[in-house]
């Protein structure tokens, strides 16, 4: 398994510029995002203005790091126009998850409109969570022909994937030489359900870059629970400063580039704020903290109920 020593940031290059989030690289790509992401499921039925504004204010906080996908309900058409300002000054990633080669040319044309650009940095395969989707996208007439066609054609930089189970990432990657994982990298999920090392270990061993999904997940929701506040967020999130940290930093403390908060912008905000105090854990820490983990529901477990699994990222493509 891996650790969280620092030790295991070693091969990871990492700055911050004076006044801004922490930097980190991608990966062989050469790039250096920040290590807090901008989902783009946060501005799900946000107004334009509204939309407008946190983009604003998470680039300035030093945010170069923006995904979104098709599933998003209208988040592209949101992002698109908030973003269109720091465009060339920004890392933006884009999702599909159709798994036919027409169907996933098609919807690559349209997002490259709706985020009005004519390139994406990233283009990922999305919610992987079957075996049997990965023999799909790559077969005959499948999602992985369109994407190198849209490589080929300059509109898809680097290519990538994200999966919700350990199973499917592991036959993705090797079944072809991405350039990153989108993957979910949590304390409680990688302690009491044994989900993540396997694939992270994976990733860094073919030098790919590794961004990161449910830092900040708490835990499932409650039943009863109000999920007013967090109608993008198909679990509880951590909304207390020190809670986030905690977990904020067990996810930076591997070899992380990136983390995107639970969709909602009171938690990007909250992981905006608290991106100077994400540090390497302790030694005395990483105890303490899988003692914590054990005693929570974790969202994901290896080996995965495939079934729950699969529900989960096709209603909420689990960001």
């Amino acid at each position: 398994m891996l650790s969280c020593f620092p030790a295991c940031l070693s091969g990871v290059a990492r700055e911050t510029p004076r006044g801004k989030i922490e930097r980190r690289t991608l990966g062989k790509t050469g790039h250096r995002l920040s290590i807090i992401g901008f989902g783009g499921l946060t501005l799900k039925d946000s107004t334009p203005e509204d939309a407008a504004a946190l983009v604003r204010e998470a680039f300035e906080a030093g945010v170069n790091y923006f995904d979104v996908a098709p599933s998003y309900g209208n988040s592209e058409e949101r992002l698109g126009p908030a973003l269109e300002p720091y465009r060339k000054d920004v890392f933006l990633a884009c999702k599909t998850n159709k798994r036919k080669r027409a169907e996933a040319a098609e919807e690559l044309d349209r997002s490259l409109a709706r985020l009005r650009t004519d390139h994406f940095d990233l283009y990922q395969l999305h919610a992987v969570t079957k075996v049997e989707d990965v023999e799909t996208v790559f077969g005959a007439g499948g999602a992985m022909e369109a994407i190198d066609e849209g490589k080929r054609a300059g509109k898809i930089r680097f290519v990538g994937f994200s999966a919700h189970s350990v199973e499917a990432a592991m036959a993705l990657m090797n079944r072809y030489d991405f350039d990153t994982i989108l993957f979910p990298v949590n304390y409680a999920t990688w302690h009491a359900g044994n989900f993540g090392p396997q694939a992270l270990e994976t990733a860094r061993k073919k030098r790919m870059g590794i961004l990161a999904l449910k830092a900040m997940a708490k835990q499932p929701w409650q039943p009863g629970a109000d999920r007013s506040a967090f109608p993008n967020c198909w679990y509880e999130p951590m909304t207390s400063p020190e809670e986030a940290l905690t977990g904020l930093r067990f996810t930076l403390s591997h070899a992380v580039t990136a983390a995107i908060p639970p969709a909602s912008p009171q938690c990007m905000r909250l992981a905006m704020g608290l991106a100077p105090k994400i540090k390497p854990l302790k030694k005395a820490e990483i105890a303490s903290i899988k003692e914590k983990a054990m005693g929570v529901a974790p969202l994901f477990r290896y080996p995965h109920d495939q079934r729950a699994c699969a529900d989960a990222a096709e209603t909420y493509c689990a960001v």
